[in-house]
């Protein structure tokens, strides 16, 4: 049995993404979320006061970028951090982050990338665009995180049906269930990876025929991953 890895979640806005990932069951050897990371108060904080998660909010709106850099990585440092989890973090993480982690930094996307990635694709805006694309699947990818918006690694990925009368709504419902269950797994994945020192293989990914999982609450999506 070896030391639990430490995950830093960054997040900001709701925190179910977040949730998903405190709720997951874990191996005491596994991982553990150690802090939240957020740029503005939102709810996810008040879910980690649940948890007794710590937290530390480290603004990011009109700050120098070497600034806002040194102070991610020294809260990284203070909490021993070996991975880092995107959770709906609306800002785009320090070069220096990126680099210091590398191969360590994983992202949840609502959508089946590569399609519907980059500058400007995030939350609704996602949904809109794939409903105004008229693709028949869509779905929800892990990836690792580079210095260019969406365009890592994809670790795991999982359909979605759009159905005929969906609206933007409707399909961030179905897709945020979805991330629930996928990205947790994912961190198992990369995090037993990482602890055994083997490379890190892309997930199998999950089909339109696996069985679909219970909703959790999903009031308020255009905010809550």
């Amino acid at each position: 049995m070896h030391t639990p890895l430490n995950v830093a979640v960054f997040a900001s806005g709701g925190g179910t993404n977040f949730q998903a990932l405190l709720d997951h069951p874990r191996t005491p050897d596994g991982w553990r979320v150690a802090v939240l990371i957020m740029n503005r108060d939102a709810d996810a904080v008040r879910r980690a006061d649940t948890a007794g998660v710590p937290v530390r909010v480290i603004p990011t709106k009109d700050r120098d970028r070497g600034d806002v850099a040194e102070e991610t990585l020294q809260t990284l440092e203070e909490f021993a951090i070996d991975v880092v989890l995107l959770s709906g973090y609306l800002r785009r993480l320090p070069s220096e982050v990126v680099e210091r982690y590398e191969g360590r930094i994983l992202n949840v996307h609502p959508a089946l990338l590569p399609d519907f990635g980059g500058v400007g694709m995030y939350g609704m805006n996602v949904h809109r665009a794939v409903l105004a694309s008229d693709v028949e699947v869509t779905g929800a990818t892990v990836h690792f995180v580079t210095d260019a918006y969406d365009d890592g690694a994809i670790l795991a990925q999982w359909q979605v049906q759009v159905l005929p009368r969906d609206t933007p709504e409707d399909l961030a419902v179905r897709v945020l269930r979805v991330e629930h269950e996928l990205y947790p797994k994912a961190v198992d994945h990369l995090c037993a990876a990482l602890a055994a020192d083997r490379p890190v293989e892309r997930m199998m990914d999950v089909r339109l025929n696996e069985p679909h999982i219970e909703p959790r609450s999903t009031e308020n999506t255009e905010d809550q991953r």
